[in-house]
């Protein structure tokens, strides 16, 4: 009886969950979702976890042919961008509102995704990034980054409730707290506080606020973990991390750094627009 001989696996290859994350295609975690859930084929066959992909492997997802080669070694990008109010974090929007990504420069492959969220009324520092896995331990739970936030009260704040936001108060979706406030001036009815979250709920700023009889009228992310707003960056433009910067951010969330691009694939920054130089 003739047998029928396995292709074995390449111990040098990268797992899918790897290849796919790099690709901003998800998280690892979520790709690993993915396999469990019998979505992923590899040669035709359905993958498992563990699986990795070698030079002319066929991949599927969700019955899709994955051009997976085109990002096997891509380089990590991460943008900061200044939002302005009245933009939305979303690729379409149905009501016809401007989106950020339509100001952001084109990837060849992959796709940008941010890093959380603003709301349309929030302006502010958003980072956006074509890997996955980045994006998803920036935002994860357990690593506890922070995002600090400069906002603009109405009124007087009395050092009972600054001291309660700190506390922590019972919001309808659980407690929730400030790790930090400070005053940062102000005249008249309004006044500047700058305040510091380590959680990305749902307009969380806002509601904490809002559950002291507070009204904010103005709301602006200045800093998410390592990174803070560049100065003089105006509204709709951004900045590429250069290649320093972005080692820190990686290994701030225990990834390795990036390797150096080859000469001539580098990018130039320019008042905050990413320009190709020639080759």
């Amino acid at each position: 009886m003739k047998k029928t001989l396995t292709k074995p696996q390449d111990e040098t290859g990268e797992r899918i969950q790897k290849i796919l994350a790099r690709g901003g295609m998800g998280s690892r975690r979520e790709v690993e979702r993915w396999i469990e859930e019998g979505r992923v084929r590899l040669n035709g066959v359905q993958a498992k976890l563990g699986d990795r992909i070698q030079n002319g492997d066929h991949l599927q997802l969700n019955g899709r042919v994955v051009h997976w080669e085109k990002f096997a070694h891509q380089t990590t990008r991460v943008l900061i961008y200044h939002k302005p109010v009245g933009e939305v974090v979303t690729r379409q929007d149905p009501e016809g509102r401007p989106v950020v990504f339509t100001q952001l420069p084109k990837l060849q492959v992959g796709r940008w995704i941010s890093v959380g969220r603003l709301d349309i009324n929030t302006s502010g520092l958003l980072l956006l990034t074509n890997n996955g896995e980045l994006a998803n331990r920036l935002m994860h739970p357990s690593m506890q980054v922070d995002r600090e936030y400069a906002v603009r009260i109405l009124g007087e704040v009395s050092d009972e409730v600054l001291e309660r936001l700190k506390q922590g108060v019972e919001l309808d979706d659980g407690p929730a707290k400030f790790d930090d406030i400070q005053f940062h001036g102000g005249e008249g009815a309004n006044k500047w506080y700058h305040v510091v979250v380590s959680e990305g709920r749902n307009r969380l700023v806002r509601r904490l606020w809002e559950s002291q009889g507070v009204t904010v009228s103005r709301l602006m992310r200045v800093r998410y973990g390592l990174l803070t707003m560049p100065e003089g960056l105006k509204s709709h433009a951004f900045h590429e991390l250069e290649s320093k910067a972005l080692d820190v951010l990686l290994e701030s969330v225990g990834l390795p750094k990036e390797k150096p691009l080859a000469p001539g694939k580098q990018g130039v920054k320019k008042h905050g627009f990413y320009k190709k130089t020639k080759e």
